[in-house]
């Protein structure tokens, strides 16, 4: 893999960890239950990346669904079940548990590497994964509020991000725009047994349009082409962003001041990405330049 590839892959990656940064947002402007606004989200994602498919490749992205395959469907079933589990977690545990959880992805996706690609983590990866994890951590709180279920349902999410990083890197030829749809629709899915089925009035429909093609259909496609390019690992450690955008919406649209602890477990984890991300561009520069 090229410098100039690693650098396009951290770029996807980043682009996808700030449009999925935008589901706190999506979700304090839509007044729907959760599993009603996934299946919308689910729904109107899928049809997004079906349409951006047919418009950029016409009658190849029909083809390309035949082209998926085992790894192509375990991929969209890893990912949906790990949105499943993200969805029961977030019911049956808290907020801060479920954070701080997935802020372990850095590590379980570098263990996954480990063992299925043989492909080891460098130690400066290592080391800013554990000063995001602290982080996160400083940002959201330990709490004493969670339950065993929710947070081994965390734990599920976490471990189905970990293993779809590693598939994008293992097999990088899985159609982007197909896998990325299923997972969608699997999602929207496995959710439709605890969703009220009316439809919603048009204001909400027109901001589970934007969920959908933002945060699952951007945020899907963009992850999965920068995945591929990528170290697992850094792909972890790059969604950790995630943490500290999140309440950036909030405080754009709904100009709610994040407290102190929040901003300095914000500042840990950009100056760990970032610094990480300066320290790889350095070293891979030619000597001299």
């Amino acid at each position: 893999m090229t410098t100039r590839d690693q650098q396009i892959g951290i770029a996807l990656v980043a682009a996808s960890t700030v449009a999925w940064s935008t589901s706190g947002l999506f979700t304090r402007m839509i007044d729907l239950d959760a599993a009603t606004m996934l299946v919308w989200r689910g729904i109107f994602g899928a049809m997004g990346l079906i349409a951006t498919g047919l418009m950029l490749d016409g009658r190849r992205t029909i083809l390309d669904w035949g082209r998926l395959g085992k790894t192509g469907w375990t991929y969209a079933a890893i990912s949906g079940l790990g949105m499943l589990c993200f969805i029961g977690s977030l019911r049956l545990t808290t907020v801060a548990h479920v954070a701080i959880i997935y802020a372990t992805v850095p590590f379980i996706a570098a263990t996954l590497a480990w063992f299925l690609l043989r492909d080891r983590p460098s130690r400066g990866a290592v080391v800013a994964s554990v000063v995001a994890l602290a982080g996160a951590v400083l940002m959201v709180g330990l709490g004493r509020e969670g339950t065993l279920a929710g947070d081994l349902m965390a734990l599920g999410m976490t471990v189905s991000m970990g293993l779809t990083m590693v598939l994008a890197r293992r097999w990088p030829g899985i159609p982007t725009l197909p896998a990325a749809a299923l997972s969608a629709l699997i999602s929207a899915t496995a959710c439709l047994p605890f969703a009220t089925l009316s439809l919603p009035p048009p204001p909400q429909i027109l901001l589970l349009i934007g969920f959908g093609l933002v945060n699952s259909a951007l945020g899907l496609a963009l992850f999965l082409l920068g995945s591929r390019r990528i170290p697992p690992i850094e792909t972890a450690l790059i969604g950790a962003l995630d943490a500290p955008l999140a309440p950036l919406w909030v405080w754009l649209f709904f100009a709610e001041t994040p407290s102190p602890t929040t901003l300095a477990g914000a500042t840990l984890v950009f100056g760990a990405v970032l610094g990480h991300m300066l320290h790889q561009s350095r070293a891979a520069s030619p000597k001299g330049a």
